[in-house]
């Protein structure tokens, strides 16, 4: 026949202890921490951080207040209170704390010491003022910008903290503010709270005391997720007066980040109940569709976990921020050099001097060195122009300027929210054009958080939305159906004829499928129906049937009542096995009203098609559907059904009890197949176009997400993240290639080939959160899983091929082989392993990391930067990715449904994912090219014009005698050329915006550093040199030869020749480097020219001359030389010798490239190369089960057990729980579920209670498992965190397959005969198929040695296997376990 239920189905990341239930697994008590023999260094650092230290008492607030710990030499608030504060500064520590940042630059320091040396009258060549206010103006700028961030950090905190909540206080609740929620607070929450701490659920008033709750601002997933109180709290805690007189005993982990963990234990009335994170409300969820709970306070404000993965704010710079500083050490140590050896040709020149003039030593009554002395530092005050403060103050505003440009970029505006973009940080806008790595969150990043119903294929036939454009049709179809919600866009003109004419039969059970086989539950609420379903592709399928006229309207535990076309049936659930990730399909079996029997099933085509009746012409239509569906990107669900005979039934439902038992290898049901459904995970606008653009500028996307892999992977595919022609890499198989390289301890030296000539490959990577806690946490190397079992043959032969592990290290560059240096140090194999972690997974194309926590993807990101050392962006819209945005170089957060907090945290703010393409290749790119240039014309004109110091010292006697008036060198940078470099800063194009799209190669040069280098340093200041060394020495040169009035000989005309020389060779040369002209570059170059006349006018005027002579002593010099034809000769001489040469130099630079272009070699970080390997086809039916199948699980255990349904109004809530031991023995008698306990668990409990002696085989499993209950003064021995994963994962492989073989007991193969093995006793591991008798094994011996046993257990049973004839009854305890290779 068909599915058959499962007893006790397993549920992962669920409830593993029943509510209420008191045994020996506890969590441990506060004291000293067992560590098991067989655990490894990662089990112990575990069991250390989550030793149960943490105390909390409920209503007792004295007792959280007085708790201290010890901190290095004081003693601390151990109790935080649930204030939360995420700003920098605060109102003392602004001035102090922002000054200490801001001489961190070394050009700070610097300009600070000139300062201070130029307050030295000895020495000073300036006036001291004349520097100290542009670094208090530099100073002021940046401490403002900062000022308005930390506000608006403040002002987020305000808004958080200030926010309403109910507390109990004495014996009712009263409206208090978060901030004032303390550790041990009671809290009433209502419907749409958000959580403000991390609360113990202790009610509600939902059945059974669920609570429903909506994670996606902690991990990204939309679909609601269900908490449960335990049973005593439920039922003892009914009223406020009760929970005031709570006095329950919470002791669990400290707090901690691990967002998918929490072990603890409830101390109350002298008995002891387990916890764990099923019980937790951690903050920042929603409560959802539950009217009203209640919550202890566990972890209060910075000790909650979201605030755990938060991290802290970093002061981020860029990469040319960073070499600016490295820039300014080295202009510095040069000046130094220099002004000592200009001050050793003083010493040399004053000692001569003295010697020939000794009549003049009066003058000179300093001793020599103190005069050298005196003069170094008058040198390098002189030459401190070299490094002008003007450069840093005009980088600030050509960074506010960029910032202004983003924030006005109507290509960044989104019109749907009124939202334009928006730079939070203005100075990271260089750093834009040198992205190579981007870490993107998925839920709300690349999608929209919608599904909507697209498509469906019934009986081999596609029914496609008649708009397919998606626009809304302009006609009400379904306002004939008056449960019809409105919102379904879907609409198919001859599909709606056919449902509502009732002309296929086909078409009937397609849709009364949809509207039977769900986990959903509905409520009526202001006469409305709503749904409410655990996954949002259940609600999309049940929303649509209720469109097309088959409208769910309630169920009960054992029915379920359907509206079909107006007509209400109710139909009988016999059975109902909820989907999991082993079986990939949900199934139940009902009873329809006329009494005929039916098996529905929905689920992944991989296990439905397998098992259909007959392949036939409809089957093969519906995959070649299937398939154009998956190329559309598009989760598909295949639909089917049987008709099971009510004889057929009748056998089964006298074993059904035993049936999860026997794992025989059973046959495949026989379906028929209805058809698919295609359900559309909307993503954001422009997201694949986006990416694809984004991989062509050679930026790497990887996907962090707290979603589930099929999830993730579905929408990498969708985003065109992941292609069908890539080999995915999942966790066994890095681990084999890791293993391999660590093997090879780095030595294998692959001599590089032509790449052209290898075959290659596209390599990506899909790994989960647990994979990378084992792979960079622990100490060890992780220890492989012989058991693996890869999707095919072919691709396991293929890893574990040599050639495939020598296809990484064909891939290495002789760079990536120079791995860090390891030392002696125990960090030594972490840093190695997370090396070689890194180094592989950049070289795939694409990386997807799934059910990562906050803290991880902030890890990932960090060993990204810490090796790779490039440049990352994080971008995400949720509390989730604050840590992974603060921790990456750049920030961005998308204002999207999840809130402001991402928003808050981040650098920049964006509406949309696709606005990146536009942020990074338009102005990023433009950003780092206009600041490239910038310096490098800054530096060039800097040293033209201040280098002539140098050259004069050797004809004025090395006595720091400046060149140029002292109001050039003043005005110079200041007005002189600042149009010139403003306008190459903040206007200069090389393409247009559209270009720079159209191309996204032109950003490659960001990422390579190619524009400003210490290459392109030091041709800037050669160039500059060169130019200077040519406008001195030939205006001396000509001047020689020249007597008489137009004589150039004198000081003041020799000095005004080599500066306006010098002026008009810089703008000459930002004539030639410009590119991009307009108005604005005419006037730039105008207005310079016409400020150094005008202001030259008032400088030498004659007026001013009077006023102070020493001050203005130049009077009308630059009249009197420029009147002079001689001298206009000397400055076009000047002017031509310094461009012409450089002009055609550039010209033929450029000439040679064009003949001999640059050969660029394949990029190593796309492909693999693999060495003398036959080509290996990959096997692709996985493809669609793997990525188009994201079905979530649902509520088919709580609907089962009656949990989660309304309770009869005469079931009073204060009834007791009944212990294990008050359990009445027979199951008929049992107020739970019948099927809750095995049989052989109730034989054990019927004999414990008599008293009486067991069988042996029984009593040899009870010896083995131990007893259910215990006195509540015993405790538990410690059990390690691999112990209990083990377990567990055991636990669901157990019952995931024993699921999916109890289906094939409703109908039986025809190709595949039934057997069963027969055995004289009961092997262990088969007894812990029961959860109750998992939770029970803590020994160490099952911790070491399970495997051992098992394979024994298989070998020795292979040979007294027996067939028996079929649907042979078994006795419980003489049923062993199949001979099957894998358990």
């Amino acid at each position: 026949m068909g599915d058959i239920p499962e007893v006790e189905p397993s549920i992962p990341g669920r409830r593993r202890t029943q509510p209420g239930w008191t045994g020996k697994c506890e969590g441990q008590p506060e004291g000293s921490t067992n560590i098991d023999p067989g655990s490894d260094p990662e089990d112990v650092e575990d069991n250390k951080n989550t030793a149960f230290t943490w105390e909390v008492k409920a209503n007792n607030w004295d007792l959280h207040a007085k708790s201290k710990e010890q901190s290095l030499c004081w003693q601390r608030r151990k109790y935080k209170t649930n204030a939360i504060h995420t700003a920098k500064y605060s109102f003392f520590s602004f001035l102090p704390l922002n000054l200490y940042e801001q001489f961190h630059r070394v050009s700070n320091l610097y300009f600070l010491l000139i300062i201070i040396l130029q307050g030295i009258p000895e020495i000073s060549t300036l006036p001291w003022f004349t520097l100290f206010a542009p670094l208090v103006c530099l100073l002021l700028i940046r401490a403002t910008r900062d000022l308005v961030d930390d506000i608006g950090r403040h002002r987020s905190d305000h808004a958080i903290n200030n926010r309403p909540c109910q507390i109990l206080s004495g014996k009712s609740f009263t409206w208090r503010k978060w901030k004032h929620i303390r550790v041990g607070d009671v809290v009433c929450l209502r419907k749409d709270d958000i959580v403000p701490a991390d609360l113990l659920l202790l009610a509600s008033t939902e059945p059974s005391s669920l609570c429903y709750v909506e994670t996606a601002d902690i991990d990204g997933e939309t679909n609601l997720k269900f908490r449960q109180a335990l049973t005593v709290t439920h039922q003892e805690l009914t009223s406020p007066t009760k929970m005031a007189s709570f006095q329950g005993t919470v002791r669990c982990e400290d707090p901690n980040s691990r967002m998918h963990h929490f072990v603890g234990s409830l101390e109350w009335n002298s008995r002891k109940y387990p916890l764990d994170l099923e019980n937790l409300l951690l903050r920042g969820c929603k409560i959802r569709h539950t009217d009203t709970c209640y919550g202890l306070v566990i972890y209060a404000g910075v000790d909650t976990k979201i605030m755990q993965n938060c991290g802290k704010i970093h002061l981020k710079k860029t990469k040319l921020d960073l070499l600016m500083n490295k820039l300014v050490v080295l202009i510095f140590l040069s000046l130094v050099i220099i002004s000592l050896a200009l001050t050793l040709g003083f010493s040399g020149m004053l000692q001569d001097f003295r010697q020939k003039h000794h009549y003049l030593s009066a003058q000179h009554s300093r001793p020599q060195m103190l005069e050298s002395f005196l003069t170094f530092w008058s040198f390098l005050i002189l030459l401190s122009t070299m490094v002008p403060m003007s450069l840093f103050i005009l980088t600030e505003f050509i960074y506010l300027g960029h910032s202004l440009f983003i924030n006005w970029d109507a290509g960044l505006y989104y019109e749907p929210q009124a939202r334009p973009a928006t730079a939070r940080s203005s100075s990271l806008n260089d750093q834009l054009g040198q992205v190579q790595y981007i870490f993107s969150d998925k839920t709300g990043t690349l999608t929209q958080n919608v599904l909507t119903f697209k498509k469906c294929c019934i009986n081999g036939r596609i029914y496609g939305p008649d708009n397919e454009d998606g626009t809304p049709c302009q006609e009400k179809p379904y306002v004939w159906n008056e449960f019809a919600d409105g919102k379904l866009l879907y609409y198919n003109k001859q599909l709606l004829h056919t449902v509502r004419h009732r002309q296929d039969a086909v078409v009937q059970e397609f849709w009364r499928l949809l509207a039977i086989c769900h986990t959903v539950m509905a409520q009526e609420e202001d006469n409305q129906l709503l749904y409410q379903a655990a996954s949002p592709d259940e609600e999309v399928l049940v929303t649509a049937a209720r469109n097309m006229g088959y409208v769910f309207r309630s169920r009960t535990q054992d029915a379920v009542t359907v509206l079909e076309l107006g007509e209400e049936r109710v139909y009988q659930v016999l059975a109902m096995m909820d989907f999991n990730s082993y079986r990939k399909r949900m199934s139940v079996l009902v009873r329809n009203p006329e009494g005929s029997i039916y098996l529905y099933t929905k689920g992944a085509d991989t296990v439905v098609l397998e098992r259909l009746h007959k392949r036939d012409e409809m089957e093969k239509t519906t995959e070649e559907v299937l398939a154009t569906f998956a190329e559309q990107t598009l989760r598909t669900l295949c639909l089917a059904y049987k008709e099971v005979s009510e004889e057929d039934f009748e056998v089964w439902e006298s074993q059904h009890h035993r049936a999860r038992l026997l794992l025989q290898n059973r046959a495949q049901a026989l379906y028929q197949l209805l058809g698919a459904t295609a359900i559309e995970d909307k993503l954001q606008d422009g997201v694949p176009e986006a990416i694809k653009c984004l991989k062509k500028a050679n930026i790497k996307v990887w996907m962090l997400t707290g979603d589930k892999l099929e999830t993730a992977v579905n929408t990498a595919f969708a985003c065109q993240l992941l292609t069908e022609n890539m080999l995915i890499l999942e966790d066994q198989e890095v681990n084999r290639i890791l293993e391999t390289y660590w093997e090879s301890n780095n030595n294998l030296q692959v001599p590089r080939r032509d790449w052209k000539a290898q075959p290659q490959v596209n390599i990506a990577m899909v790994l989960d959160g647990d994979f990378l806690d084992q792979l960079l946490l622990s100490f060890q190397n992780v220890v492989m899983d012989n058991t693996w079992q890869g999707p095919c043959q072919t691709r396991r032969d293929f890893l574990r091929a040599p050639g495939f592990s020598r296809m990484w290290q064909n891939s290495r560059s002789p760079l990536a082989l120079a791995q860090p240096k390891a030392s002696s140090t125990a960090e030594s194999p972490k840093v190695g392993r997370e090396w070689a972690f890194v180094d592989l997974a950049s070289r795939c194309q694409v990386v997807i990391c799934c059910r990562v926590t906050p803290k991880q993807k902030a890890q990932l990101v960090a060993l990204v930067k810490k090796y790779q050392r490039v440049v990352t962006l994080a971008i995400g819209d949720g509390a989730n990715d604050i840590n992974m945005i603060k921790t990456a170089d750049i920030g961005v957060g998308l204002a999207g449904l999840e809130g402001m907090q991402a928003v808050q945290n981040s650098d920049y703010v964006l509406a949309q994912f696709c606005f990146l393409k536009q942020l990074l290749l338009v102005h990023g790119r433009l950003s780092y090219m206009r600041i490239s240039k910038f310096l490098r014309f800054f530096f060039y004109k800097t040293t033209a014009c201040m280098m002539g110091h140098i050259w004069f010292s050797f004809y004025n006697g090395f006595t720091a005698q400046p060149l140029y008036e002292g109001w050039f060198l003043a005005l110079f940078n200041l007005l002189y050329t600042i149009l010139l470099v403003l306008y190459i800063g903040l206007f200069e194009k090389d393409v247009r915006a559209e270009q720079s799209l159209e191309t996204p190669q032109l950003y490659v040069a960001g990422q390579r550093e190619e524009l400003f280098n210490y290459r392109i340093f030091f041709q800037a200041i050669a160039h500059g040199t060169v130019t200077s060394l040519i406008n001195f020495f030939m205006t001396l040169w000509i001047s020689r030869d020249m007597v008489g009035p137009a004589s150039l000989g004198d000081h003041q005309s020799f000095a005004v020749i080599v500066a306006v020389s010098a002026l008009l060779s810089v703008i000459m040369e930002a004539i030639l480097i410009l590119k991009s002209w307009n108005i604005l570059c005419v006037l730039a170059i105008f207005l310079s020219l016409g400020f150094y006349a005008v202001m030259t006018f008032f400088t030498q005027s004659l007026w001013l001359y009077r006023l102070s002579p020493s001050t203005f002593p130049f009077l009308y010099a630059d009249y009197a030389v420029m009147t002079q034809p001689s001298s206009l000769l000397v400055v076009l001489l000047n002017l031509t010798t310094t461009t012409l040469p450089i002009l055609a130099l550039r010209i033929i630079y450029q000439h040679l490239r064009e003949l001999h272009p640059k050969e660029e070699e394949a990029p190593k970080d796309k492909v693999f190369t693999v060495e003398r390997m036959l080509h290996l086809r990959r096997e692709s039916p996985t493809r669609r089960s793997s990525y188009a199948f994201s079905h979530r699980e649902g509520y088919a255990d709580l609907i089962t057990q009656g949990t989660i349904l309304k309770k009869s109004p005469k079931v009073h809530r204060d009834s007791p729980i009944p212990s294990d031991e008050e359990l009445p023995s027979s199951p008929h008698q049992s107020p739970e579920n019948p099927r809750k306990t095995s049989s052989l668990v109730k034989k054990i409990h019927q004999h414990q209670r008599k008293g009486t002696s067991m069988p042996s085989s029984v009593r040899s499993v009870s010896s083995m498992v131990g007893r259910q209950s215990t006195s509540p003064s015993e405790t538990q021995p410690a059990v390690t965190k691999r112990w209990f994963m083990t377990m567990s994962r055991l636990s669901r492989s157990f019952q995931d397959k024993t699921s999916s073989l109890q289906e094939s007991q409703l109908s039986p193969s025809k190709e595949q005969p039934q057997q069963f093995a027969i055995q004289s006793s009961l092997p262990s591991c088969q007894i812990f198929a029961d959860q109750r008798l998992w939770r029970g094994c803590h020994s160490a011996y099952w911790q070491k040695s399970w495997r051992k046993i098992w394979q024994k257990d298989l070998t020795a049973q292979k040979e007294d296997t027996k067939p028996l004839p079929k649907m042979t009854s078994i006795s419980l305890v003489e049923t062993q376990t199949p001979n099957v290779s894998h358990p």
